[in-house]
């Protein structure tokens, strides 16, 4: 008889056996096993996997590249590799070479004087002018009758460009040297001023200037400025040469924002103006504004006698845009009242004949060698400037 055996029953059997789920210690050895392995394998054989590594795997390494400016005509070389470019030190300086020492300007004329004293003046320029141009010495031209023509054209004052004047006896008065008068130009001084003016509705004061006067015998510079604090009343400017008719001047100017000038082309016969304005014939002994006061006062220092009261003498005095005949009356002598003190002067007057002309009045004092001591310009609208002498003068020679 067979004996049947029944399977056990799941209760019945250990944990760790049942089918389909494994036990935890299974479950712990098996990842214990699996790091084993892998701990043998990377520290058994690391470099038998994969090539050597360089030896310059740890090193690491910058490079500076100086790149120069291409040059016009060749390429640029290339850099090499190994090496770093190294940047070349700049090239030495080159030795400068010495200048030369500028030599001092020479100074074409004497320094005035800083307390404005007189410089000896310079001779007369009498028979020696004369017999230079071919004129009559004047102790001879006393006695000679004058030319038939001279005494009209002066006497009517048309400004036919003769230079000269009349009397008030009729007698004539040359206003240049030519064979007839002396002539004597001061020496090198400095003039200070004091001055008063009109400027439309505004009186001005507080206006000081000077007038410098430079001459070496054969050139002379002269210049007469009037300046406030903010503006300047009145620059003129002459330039030019010392001849046989006394002054003859080369350039003349007037400056108060921008300058303007008139040039005297004598080999031209013609006065050229810098503001394009028409030229005008150059007489003979034309003067401009500036030196026409110092050719006045030569005359009058060399021959005082000649001049008396009521003289006309006519003189082409040039401007910054005409040339106009200009004719002086000598005056009386008068006694001035001036910041440097009382001189005694002798007055011309310069009468406007024209529209626009403007009048002029110089005080001439011959103790001081015939040397303006008041100057009084007046423009047709009223507007003037009056400079007074401010500072004494020492005396000079006897006339």
């Amino acid at each position: 008889m067979s004996t049947l055996v029944a399977p056990p029953s799941r209760s019945s059997l250990p944990v760790g056996l049942l089918p389909g789920r494994p036990s935890w210690r299974v479950l712990i050895g098996l990842t214990l096993a699996v790091a084993l392995v892998h701990l043998l394998v990377l520290g058994v054989a690391p470099m038998a996997v994969g090539p050597e590594p360089s030896p310059l795997a740890n090193k690491f390494i910058t490079r500076t590249i100086v790149i120069a400016p291409p040059a016009a005509d060749k390429p640029a070389a290339p850099a090499a590799a190994a090496a770093p470019v190294e940047a070349k030190p700049p090239p030495p300086a080159k030795p400068r070479r010495p200048r030369a020492p500028t030599p001092p300007k020479p100074k074409p004329y004497p320094e005035p004087d800083a307390t404005a004293q007189l410089a000896p003046e310079t001779p007369d320029l009498t028979a020696q002018a004369a017999t230079d141009s071919g004129a009559t010495p004047p102790e001879a031209a006393a006695s000679a009758p004058a030319p038939p023509e001279a005494a009209p054209a002066a006497a009517a004052g048309t400004g036919s460009g003769t230079p000269g004047g009349t009397t008030a006896g009729g007698s004539e008065a040359s206003g240049t040297i030519a064979g007839t008068q002396a002539l004597r130009i001061p020496g090198s001084v400095t003039l200070d001023f004091e001055a008063t003016g009109q400027t439309g509705a505004s009186p001005q004061r507080g206006v000081f200037g000077e007038l410098v006067w430079l001459q070496d015998g054969s050139r002379y510079d002269g210049r007469l400025t009037l300046k406030a604090v903010f503006f300047t009343l009145l620059n003129w400017h002459s330039t030019g040469k010392i001849g046989p008719s006394g002054l003859e001047p080369e350039r003349y100017s007037e400056s108060r924002k921008a300058e303007v000038a008139s040039h005297f082309v004598r080999d031209q016969g013609q006065i050229i103006f810098s503001n394009n304005a028409p030229p005008v014939p150059l007489q003979p002994g034309a003067q401009d504004r500036m030196s026409v006061m110092m050719q006045l006062g030569g005359l009058l220092a060399a021959s005082p006698e000649r001049y008396p009261t009521g003289t006309r003498i006519s003189v082409q005095t040039v401007g910054v845009r005409d040339g106009d005949v200009w004719v002086f009356v000598v005056g009386d002598e008068e006694k001035l009242q001036l910041p440097a003190g009382e001189y005694t002067a002798r007055k011309l007057t310069r009468t406007p004949r024209k529209e626009f002309d403007r009048k002029l009045e110089l005080w001439l004092a011959p103790k001081y060698g015939y040397l303006p001591v008041r100057i009084k310009q007046t423009e047709t609208n009223g507007d003037f400037a009056d400079a007074q002498l401010r500072k004494p003068l020492p005396e000079g020679p006897a006339n």
